[in-house]
This record gives structure tokens, C-alpha cells and sequence, in this order.
């Protein structure tokens, strides 16, 4: 009987040491996935005309590419 409380303290202590690491990881995906989600609304909220106004003449596509120069030495 001993053994088998030794065998659960240790697997339980593993688990309680598992859930400690990995939670901060699972709480930053959480919070990813709920920034990508409101992204993606908001850019299908944009795609769709809101008003006449906006049907009655072209779209304009701003396309903006930002790089950085690093020198290396």
C-alpha cells in the first residue's frame, strides 16, 4: 500500500509540475487566438462597403512593406 501512495504522490507531483510549466503558454495561445479573431472580423467588416458612398468609387489598396538594414561587422 505504500508503494502504490508513493507511485500517486509521484505521478501527481509530475502532473502539478507539468501544468505549472505549460500554463503560461496555453494562457498567451488563448490570447493570440482571440487577437487573430477580432483581426479577422475587422477585416471583414472593412472588405464590406458600410455605405453608398463607398460602392460609388474605387478602393484604394494601401500596400506598405517595412524593412530594416542592419549592419553586421
Amino acid at each position: 500500500m505504500n508503494t502504490l501512495m508513493d507511485n500517486l504522490v509521484g505521478l501527481l507531483t509530475v502532473l502539478g509540475i507539468f501544468a505549472v510549466v505549460a500554463f503560461p503558454s496555453l494562457v498567451g495561445l488563448a490570447h493570440e487566438r482571440r487577437v487573430d479573431r477580432q483581426l479577422r472580423a475587422v477585416r471583414a467588416s472593412r472588405e464590406q462597403p458600410s455605405n453608398a458612398s463607398d460602392a460609388e468609387g474605387p478602393t484604394r489598396s494601401h500596400a506598405f512593406v517595412t524593412t530594416t538594414v542592419t549592419v553586421h561587422s
